[in-house]
Parts: C-alpha cells; structure tokens; sequence
C-alpha cells in the first residue's frame, strides 16, 4: 500500500496512488472556447498562438476555469505543438481549419530546422505566473504531447483523420522517423523538466492519435517513445506523477500501462469502465471518462454516466475527467451540475 500522501492537494494525492473517499475532478480543455471570460480575452489578444505566448495572458486563461469552478486541478494553457515550434517548423493556425506546420517533414530534412528555445522560456514564464497564484489545494499540472501525436503534425504539416501520411512515413523510411521520434523525445523531456522547475505538480503526456496504429508499431512509436520520456522524468523528479492518456488504445491500454512507468492512465470516451478496471495493473490511478457530448446533453444521460463511472472506480484512485476536450458548445451549468454529481 502507498504511503499516506500528507499534501493537501487532493488530486495530487491521488495520482501518487491514495484513494480518498472525495473524488477530485478536472477537465481537458477547461481553460477554453466553452468560457465567455476566454472567449472576451481571446478577442483582445488576437490569435491563438499569440495568447499562448503572452504569458500574462496564458496564466489568466489557466486560472479562470479555477474561479469559476473551483476545480481541484489547474491544467496549463497552451498547446501540443509548442515543442515543433520550438524545433523549428513554422506554425500557424488556419480559422476553422486547424494548425500548420512548415518545413513538412516528408518533404524536408530535420537537420535543415532551426531551434527557437525562446518559445519554451514564454511557456515557463506561464507557469511561473499560475503557481504563484494558485492556493495550496489545487494541483497544477502542465502537459506535453506524446512522440508518435506531435510527429503526425510535423511530417504531415497538419491534422488529419487517419494519420495515413506519417504512417506511410514510418514504414518507407523508419531510420529516417526514428529520429525524429529521437528528435522529438529529447525536447519533450527539456519541456517538461522546464515546466517542473517552474512550479508545476504533476504532468500529462497527450498520444491523442495512438489509436491508429497496428498493434506492433503501437509497441514502438508509442509505448517505447514515453516510457523513454517518463523514465528520463523520474531520473531527476522520481515522485512527481505523469498521466499517460494514449486515446483510442482501446485493447493496447493495459500494456501501454504496464511498459510505460505511467503513474495514473486517462481513459478516453470510448473504453469500458468495467473493462479497464479489470485490466489494467492494481491500484493504479485512472482519470476519465465521461464522454464530452454527455456533459452537453445534461440531464439523465449526464447524471447517469457520471454515477456508472464512479461507482465502477470506488475502490481505484480515480480522477473524475471526460474522456477528452470539453467542448466549446458545452454549457456553463452543466458543468456545475457535473461538479455538483461528483462531489456530493
């Protein structure tokens, strides 16, 4: 059994493995589109990219979903592709279409980016900013994407629905995307100890697309890839927990837990509850997984789900999470009804 977590943080706690009788709560994507206070700032500043690079600004988008709901976790405003960006590849966000990237990386050799730390130092600036005004029980939690999701953008130059464009990549020329999986891992791992030695508790690592590849390369591009990453994190900051949240590992989730070192596992909309629970290894933290159309829903179908899912983790560590993004047309009060099923 752990030891008793004295930290008065109780999602803190609970992701170093303590089981309390309340059961803390935060979402994905909290600091965001769903919030008029976001969206009136958003307005102001400009551009998404711009805001995640003012660090003032950045701070007071991660704590506004605080005021307003009190969660117990505070989850850095930012994005997943700071780290190409800070590699060297252009980045840009297209209205209603997403982001891009330039050099793509199937066109263009990695040797030819140039690194621009300065984007790191901004997001750390970030963070220096909330914990000085976070109180003492609310986690602060910072975040970074997974190798195999951050490549897909990189090769690509964008989103896409199957990944089919990295995929392709990384059989034609796996020396090649090896080393930019390298490449990738080794800014990860700055990134995050970066965002841990400016004041964050805990950190998560985003593999948003790990559900669509074969069951061997999965083993490879992205089991390997974090428990590479996490490994090197506990090296110099051995209790502070990491949240692996592989999306759509669907069967591969109990061995991405098992090989990995993940401290706690976030569970997308689309896995069993009871399954996970009796698969994945023993007293190991989960967080999820309330499906994000249910919170927009609301009534019954809101109210039973978030009583299946707690009832099915009451004697697991668990994180009350959905199951990804909340999303913008989410209304304000379902998420208070949330708050209110979850800590009754």
């Amino acid at each position: 059994m752990p030891e008793p977590d004295t930290s008065p943080k109780l999602l803190l706690q609970t992701l170093r493995g303590s089981k309390s009788e309340q059961t803390p709560v935060w979402l994905m994507r909290q600091a965001g589109r769903y919030l008029p206070e976001y969206r009136e700032l958003r307005a102001q500043k400009g551009g998404f990219l711009e805001l995640c690079y003012d660090s003032e600004a950045a701070a007071e988008v991660t704590m506004q979903p605080i005021r307003r709901f009190g969660f117990d976790g505070a989850i850095l405003f930012s994005d997943i592709l700071i780290v190409p960006h800070a590699m060297g590849q252009k980045l840009w966000f297209e209205a209603g279409e997403g982001p891009r990237l330039q050099p793509r990386l199937v066109e263009a050799a990695l040797s030819s980016l140039e690194a621009v730390p300065a984007h790191f130092e901004a997001i750390y600036a970030t963070v220096r900013a909330v914990a000085s005004q976070l109180d003492d029980k609310t986690t602060f939690m910072g975040f970074a994407g997974s190798p195999w999701t951050v490549s897909t953008y990189m090769t690509h130059g964008q989103g896409s629905k199957d990944q089919g464009v990295t995929r392709r990549y990384a059989y034609q020329d796996e020396m090649a995307f090896s080393e930019l999986i390298a490449a990738i891992i080794e800014n990860t791992v700055t990134y995050l100890l970066g965002q841990i030695e400016a004041g964050v508790d805990a950190v998560q690592l985003f593999d948003s697309w790990a559900g669509s590849l074969s069951p061997a390369q999965f083993e490879k591009w992205v089991i390997a890839p974090n428990a590479e990453i996490i490994s090197r994190i506990k090296a110099v900051h051995p209790d502070l927990p990491v949240i692996g949240f592989p999306k759509g590992a669907g069967d591969k989730l109990a061995a991405y837990a098992r090989e990995t070192g993940a401290d706690a596992i976030g569970l997308d909309e689309t896995v069993d509850p009871v399954i996970a629970n009796k698969h994945l290894p023993a007293g190991i933290p989960v967080q999820g997984n309330l499906d994000p159309l249910a919170l927009i829903a609301g009534g019954n179908a809101l109210e039973k789900s978030v009583r299946h899912i707690l009832s099915v983790f009451e004697d697991r560590p668990h994180v009350f999470n959905l199951g990804h993004g909340i999303l913008p047309d989410t209304p304000i009060e379902h998420v208070e009804k949330l708050l209110t099923l979850v800590r009754q």
